[in-house]
């Protein structure tokens, strides 16, 4: 079993470019940018002490505000090497969200784009800090946002209020090579470095405090499941604002040389193209990022073959979908993961030598130094194998805490170090998670508990299903009733008593979809969790309820 490491983000760094100077850390296809272990290693020392030089302290916190552009992974290293905290900013949030984030998690500066598609981060924060027009920049005295004094925008044009990006870089001249490093010498690996606010699919945004060494040792892990070398190549299309992406991505690659090909934001063909072109040797995804790669009406014009491995995780990952990206994409060591944001993220992991059964049948088993169990969740007795409960966990890479929320801390991670996970699983007798629902999804229809996760996988195998999604909608008899939102593949159709009738004799009467819906999209976070909470609002009103 190999040990755990003691290290922060930038001594890792500092670490694997000196051990692979000239091999490539990181390339954007999009931007026919290309950076080499030297070279990043450069860029971030670069901006760390333009950082230090417009007054950013260790511990200040840090919130980046952007797609997977080039400057939000410099950024990550960058800020780490000051000891400074990275939160984390959902890329779909509003006013209302970025203003709770930025109070809540009492952010010093503020990295930002210009937005996406319809929506002006730049308007937005205008909105929120009127304050920034007439500012300095550096001196913002914002009222609704008392501890923000700097913001910087990646972007070419003059911003009132705003160093631009490119003002970061020179202002790190006025820093020595020593300051830095004198800074760097401070940190402990036990201090919190990244700050992540939890989605807020099942309740109030949450700042998660995850250390350098939680973080670190759990990336090495992930890679360790798939054998990550300095010749794989990791194509990520999934957020940077989530673990998924900084972690298991950016911070994987780091801890062990390999090459990052990240994309700027999801576009099925654009990873396909990455794939291709950069021969990349893993692919990250959740499951509807894979359907649509899957299918996408070019998909068999592009050559997939050097792919060897990577990841499906984020949401549950139904067995079809996985069978399909064994054979039709030939990632034959595809792995699957399970975690949470609390968890650094990941708890378990298949591994690439596990059997396809295994693989697509569960999410693995716990990783090293990682100590799992099953619990009744109203008694708190822990629960012999195959019986079902809720998921705990304990080891290094629990989180330190949600930031100011004790209350909620004690809640989540019990006096011994336990981490509740919220979700209902099984194990079997060689330690292999199957993860049947979460506490909160379940169903209770006259009595009878009913798990989404067991309807979803059914319906995935109608020959005519995309994809599925399971809730409860209110019931005046029975208290709850199952409805299904459903997806249908491209011109096919289906109805409702269709989908019924493929359900009967098939799955218990009790668990047959009352209502069926079709639908084109999924309420979705930007990291890709479907928002069930939300699927649930029409409900009452559409189907006269």
């Amino acid at each position: 079993m190999a040990g755990l490491i003691r290290t922060t983000i930038g001594e890792l760094l500092d670490q694997t470019a000196q051990r692979y100077p000239d091999h490539e850390a990181v390339v954007y296809m999009e931007r026919d940018l290309r950076y080499s272990y030297r070279a990043f290693q450069a860029i971030c020392n670069q901006v760390a002490k333009g950082f230090l030089s417009i007054g950013i302290e260790k511990g200040d916190p840090i919130a980046i505000w952007a797609t997977n552009v080039p400057e939000w992974v410099i950024t990550q290293f960058a800020s780490a090497k000051i000891g400074a905290t990275l939160v984390t900013v959902n890329t779909n949030y509003r006013a209302d969200e970025l203003e709770y984030l930025l109070k809540h998690s009492e952010a010093k500066t503020l990295v930002l784009i210009d937005g996406l598609v319809g929506d002006n981060y730049i308007e937005i924060l205008y909105g929120i800090c009127p304050e920034l027009h007439s500012s300095a920049p550096g001196h913002l005295a914002a009222k609704r946002l008392p501890h923000l004094k700097n913001v910087i925008y990646i972007g070419e044009q003059y911003t009132p209020g705003m160093f631009n990006w490119n003002d970061i870089v020179p202002k790190g001249e006025l820093i020595s090579d020593q300051q830095l490093a004198y800074r760097q010498a401070s940190l402990d690996p036990l201090d919190v470095i990244n700050m992540q606010y939890t989605s807020g699919t099942t309740g109030f945004p949450k700042g998660v405090m995850l250390t350098h060494y939680s973080i670190i040792n759990n990336a090495i892990k992930v890679a360790d499941c798939q054998k990550i070398t300095p010749d794989d190549r990791i194509c990520i299309p999934v957020p940077f604002f989530h673990c998924f992406g900084c972690v298991m991505g950016a911070l994987a690659c780091v801890a062990t040389g390999a090459t990052m090909v990240p994309l700027i934001s999801f576009r099925p063909q654009r990873v396909l193209e990455a794939v291709q072109t950069e021969k990349c040797t893993a692919l990250y995804g959740v499951p509807t990022m894979f359907i649509a790669e899957l299918n996408h009406p070019r998909f068999r014009e592009y050559d997939l073959s050097s792919l060897r491995t990577g990841i499906m995780a984020g949401s549950p990952c139904p067995i079809e979908v996985m069978r399909r990206v064994v054979n039709d994409m030939g990632i034959r060591d595809i792995t699957i993961a399970y975690g949470l944001t609390e968890a650094s993220p990941v708890v378990t992991q298949t591994r690439i030598e596990d059997s396809i059964e295994r693989r697509v049948s569960t999410v693995g088993r716990a990783h090293e130094h990682v100590e799992i169990k099953i619990i009744d969740p109203d008694t708190d007795e822990t629960l012999p194998p195959g019986e079902q409960g809720e998921l705990c966990t304990r080891g290094y890479h629990v989180m330190a805490g949600y930031y100011n929320m004790s209350e909620q801390t004690a809640a989540a991670v019990d006096h011994e170090g336990w981490l509740r996970t919220g979700d209902l699983a099984t194990m079997d007798e060689a330690g292999y998670i199957k993860i049947t629902g979460r506490l909160k999804d379940m169903i209770i229809r006259g009595g009878e508990n009913i798990y989404p996760r067991e309807i979803e996988e059914f319906l995935h195998s109608h020959p005519k299903v995309l994809d599925a999604q399971v809730t409860g909608v209110p019931d005046a008899r029975y208290g709850e009733q199952v409805a299904a939102f459903i997806k249908l593949k491209e011109n096919e159709t289906l109805t409702a008593d269709e989908i019924k009738r493929y359900c009967r004799g098939k799955i218990a009467n009790y668990k047959i979809p009352q209502y069926v819906t079709f639908v084109t999209e999924y309420p979705m976070t930007a990291s890709g969790k479907v928002q069930k909470f939300k699927l649930k609002l029409p409900i009452p009103q559409g189907l006269g309820l």
